[in-house]
């Protein structure tokens, strides 16, 4: 039974995809370029640093740690690593599985 869900793509993309998605949501990994704005009094401040995708389901962070944070975001690189970690190696793996399905 184990040996027919890996060969089968779509499985393959499903466990892929969780086994790299979980650790990414629940543990506070700084992976992904970011950007937070500092309020220090009536200035905003910008820095780029490195965010954790746990932190925009609210885990990985205490409130106090954003004490004076008004915003942070992913930047468009954060995103673009984002979308081929989560979707783009788990395509890889499940293209892989369906050209070796289909040659053996």
């Amino acid at each position: 039974m184990f040996s027919k869900i890996l060969y089968n793509p779509t499985a393959i993309f499903i466990i892929t995809f969780l086994t790299i998605a979980l650790p990414l949501f629940l543990f506070p990994i700084n992976l992904f370029p970011g950007e937070i704005v500092q309020q220090i009094g009536a200035t905003e401040l910008k820095r780029e640093i490195p965010l954790s995708l746990s932190y925009f389901i609210g885990l990985g962070y205490d409130p106090s740690d954003l004490e004076g944070i008004k915003d942070f975001y992913l930047l468009p690189r954060g995103y673009a690593l984002a979308f081929c970690l989560l979707f783009g190696f788990p395509s890889i793996m499940a293209f892989r599985v369906h050209i070796a399905k289909r040659k053996g």
